[in-house]
């Protein structure tokens, strides 16, 4: 929980668009000091004069989450210009779908990198040393928000990369929440579980390391990308919106940050299923007509591969 956040210091991976752009906008007019870090350099250079613009102190930093040494640098960079931060917002993801056996070893080593390590790291790095200046000020503030997904929390099909590393940032999340209680009343974590908001990562494929990029696209990741896409882009909740509720949550001291709460219907019904050991329920009971074109996609798809 953090009720000032003026004259304060948020660190925010993946600040070059998305949620992470739209976050460092509210710290800025919030007065807080940013760590903004990405892997683009020229989306991030545009992001830091806009923020700049706004009054605010910046550190720009470029950064691939996945890389450890990387993101040890960056905590070692943040202690030295502004000391320990108070909001951490480990939010930089990409995406990916595809039948989960299609996966290459190249799609696995990607999307866990970033998406689950890259959480990881930013946890092994910062959370010591805002204990520590927890330990030493009685009023510091702190707290880590760390961004998953409604994939999560439910198991779209067509999408198994994706929800493995979502679903391990949620346990990661839940965990670190209650590691923190056991040592410290200052210093909190939440989760964001977005559904589908406008952000640009059905476009993350752009910033894929050459050394992990594989072969050509199957079809199912053709369809899953295309369903997808269509899915984020007609959004109606903005990535603007989607942000305030994480500052929203954050000055509430809430662990849960849903974009959609009306998807917690698909939950509710994948808590019965494990509860009562039945088997998985349809994820498109609600939406028959999506369920029936995927279907049919996929079908044609690995009849023609």
């Amino acid at each position: 929980m953090i009720q000032q956040f003026a004259g304060r210091t948020a660190v925010i991976t993946g600040a070059g668009s998305g949620f992470g752009l739209e976050a460092s906008r509210i710290a800025a007019r919030e007065g807080m000091k940013l760590v903004m870090a990405d892997v683009q350099a020229d989306a991030l250079e545009r992001a830091v004069a806009e923020i700049e613009a706004l009054g605010a102190e910046v550190l720009p930093f470029r950064l691939d989450v996945a890389q450890a040494a990387e993101v040890e640098a960056l905590g070692a960079a943040t202690l030295a210009r502004f000391g320990a931060p108070h909001l951490v917002f480990n939010n930089a993801g990409v995406g990916a779908g595809g039948l989960i056996w299609e996966h290459t070893l190249k799609d696995w080593e990607w999307v866990i990198g970033v998406n689950l390590m890259g959480v990881a790291h930013g946890v092994r790095v910062f959370t010591p040393m805002m204990l520590a200046a927890a330990a030493q000020d009685a009023g510091y503030e702190g707290h880590i928000v760390n961004t998953a997904s409604m994939a999560g929390l439910l198991n779209t099909p067509n999408m198994g990369v994706y929800n493995v590393t979502k679903h391990a940032v949620v346990s990661l999340s839940e965990t670190l929440y209650q590691d923190l209680r056991l040592v410290t009343e200052r210093v909190g974590a939440s989760v964001l579980c977005p559904y589908f908001v406008p952000t640009g990562i059905g476009d993350s494929h752009r910033n894929r390391p050459t050394a992990l990029r594989g072969q050509r696209a199957t079809q199912s990741q053709r369809v899953a990308h295309a369903m997808i896409g269509k899915a984020v882009e007609s959004g109606r909740v903005s990535a603007a919106q989607v942000a305030q509720f994480v500052f929203d949550a954050v000055r509430e001291g809430r662990f849960y940050i849903y974009s959609h709460p009306q998807a917690l219907a698909g939950v509710r019904a994948r808590m019965e299923d494990i509860v009562q050991g039945r088997n998985p329920s349809d994820p498109y009971e609600a939406r028959p007509d999506l369920g029936q074109q995927l279907k049919a996609a996929l079908r044609l798809a690995t009849s023609s591969d």
